[in-house]
This record gives structure tokens, C-alpha cells and sequence, in this order.
């Protein structure tokens, strides 16, 4: 079968994920788990250190991290959120970087403060957190990839 030439990119999903290296108590990882799950409406898995560090006081094994996978209509639904509710109010703000693209036609964007998201900004802000956020795309290239976030409505400095 033949692939269409002219076939616009499309999503395929998101990930986002968290490191927890400095919460090493359970309480704070269930609560940055339960944070994360209201963010995102799915349930943050977690992640294993697959090397003994011993500089870093980490064995094989433990949670270093928590991630969530989006497909479908919660992928749909968190890029809304993240397009119209929380890239508004981030701080200093002044636009994507465009080399936030890969190779691979992926965007990569780090967020520094979870409060930003209107799930959690009620709560008290003790144990802030950051989160990178993946969002991956059937395009080949860069060059497929910048005008088809472009037509999402991402917002890219303009240089």
C-alpha cells in the first residue's frame, strides 16, 4: 500500500513526566503522584532508577520518576488546557523556542511550576514540581513539524 505524499502530520500522543530524586518519602511521592493524575485525568506510573548510583543514594529499582502517557481525548483535552489556560500564565512568557523541536518532528517543553495548571492551584505550595511535556507527531522531519504545531496555535518566539 502507498502512502500519501501530501498526508499532513498528526498527533500520536503526549508524555508527561516528573523527577521525584529529592522527595524521597512516600507521603510526598503519593502526593506529587495525586497531583500529577489531577493534572493530566490518568494515573502517573512510576518510573525505576535502572542503574545503582551510589553518589546519588540511589539503588536499582527505585522511583525516581512518575509519567503519564495521553492519547485520544485526554491528549486532546490537555493540549487545550495547556494551549489556552497555562502557557497564558506562565511567567515571563515571551514564546516557544523553535529548537524546542527535535529531529523527529516532537516538541519538547519544560514547565517549571506545576501550579500553573487549574487543578492545583488551590492547594497549598509546598512541594512544587516540575514537569516535561512530549508531544509526538507522525511528521518526519523538523521541517514537517514547525509549520503543523504552528497551525495548532503554539505559540513560537518569532526570530
Amino acid at each position: 500500500m502507498k502512502k500519501n505524499l501530501l498526508a499532513l502530520p498528526k498527533l500520536v500522543k503526549v508524555s508527561i513526566s516528573t523527577g521525584v530524586g529529592k522527595f524521597k518519602d512516600k507521603k510526598q511521592l503519593d502526593l506529587i503522584a495525586d497531583r500529577l493524575s489531577r493534572i493530566t485525568g490518568q494515573k502517573a506510573a512510576p518510573r525505576g532508577a535502572k542503574k545503582s548510583i551510589a553518589g546519588f543514594k540511589v539503588r536499582q529499582g527505585d522511583t525516581i520518576g512518575l509519567a503519564v502517557t495521553l492519547r485520544g481525548k485526554r491528549m486532546s483535552g490537555f493540549l487545550d488546557k495547556l494551549l489556552n489556560v497555562v502557557i497564558p500564565q506562565l511567567r515571563d512568557f515571551r514564546g516557544l523556542e523553535e529548537k524546542s523541536v527535535d529531529e523527529m518532528g516532537n516538541l519538547t517543553l519544560g514547565i517549571r511550576e506545576h501550579a500553573v495548571f487549574p487543578e492545583t492551584a488551590d492547594e497549598e505550595l509546598k512541594n512544587i514540581f516540575g514537569l516535561a511535556i512530549t508531544i509526538v507527531t507522525t511528521a518526519k522531519n523538523r521541517d514537517e513539524a514547525l509549520p503543523f504545531f504552528k497551525s495548532l496555535g503554539f505559540p513560537f518566539r518569532s526570530s
